[in-house]
C-alpha cells in the first residue's frame, strides 16, 4: 500500500521519538465516545516521505507515535507493532511503540 507520510523527529535526553501519520490526516481531529485523536501539524508536519522509509525510521527510534491505515499496517508488517495493540478511532488505526533496554 504505497503512499506518502508526514514524518517529524524528536531527539530528547538520548531517546529518539518518531512521530509519523499518513498524509492526508494530518490536522484532522477524530472522536469516538470518550477518545479522542488530533493528528496536529505542529507535532506530526515534518518531512513529507514514502511510506516504505518507515522501516529506517522505526530502527533508530527509541519512541514512535504512529497514526492511519499505511503507517500502522507498515509498522505491524515490519514487526515493531503488534496488530491486537492498535487503537481504532473513528476508524482511522494509532499505536505506540517503546523500545525498553535493559
Amino acid at each position: 500500500m504505497p503512499g506518502k507520510m508526514y514524518v517529524k523527529i524528536y531527539r530528547v535526553q538520548g531517546e529518539v521519538l518518531l512521530a509519523a501519520c499518513d498524509e492526508e490526516l494530518l490536522g484532522k481531529t477524530f472522536r469516538e465516545g470518550e477518545l479522542k485523536l488530533e493528528v496536529k501539524e505542529r507535532f506530526y508536519k515534518g518531512e513529507l516521505m514514502d511510506v516504505e522509509e518507515l522501516g529506517r525510521l522505526l530502527e533508530e527510534a527509541t519512541i514512535a507515535n504512529l497514526t492511519g491505515e499505511r503507517v500502522v499496517s507498515k509498522a505491524i508488517e515490519l514487526g515493531y507493532i503488534n496488530k491486537n495493540r492498535v487503537l481504532r478511532i473513528q476508524g482511522i488505526p494509532h499505536a505506540q511503540m517503546a523500545k525498553m533496554f535493559f
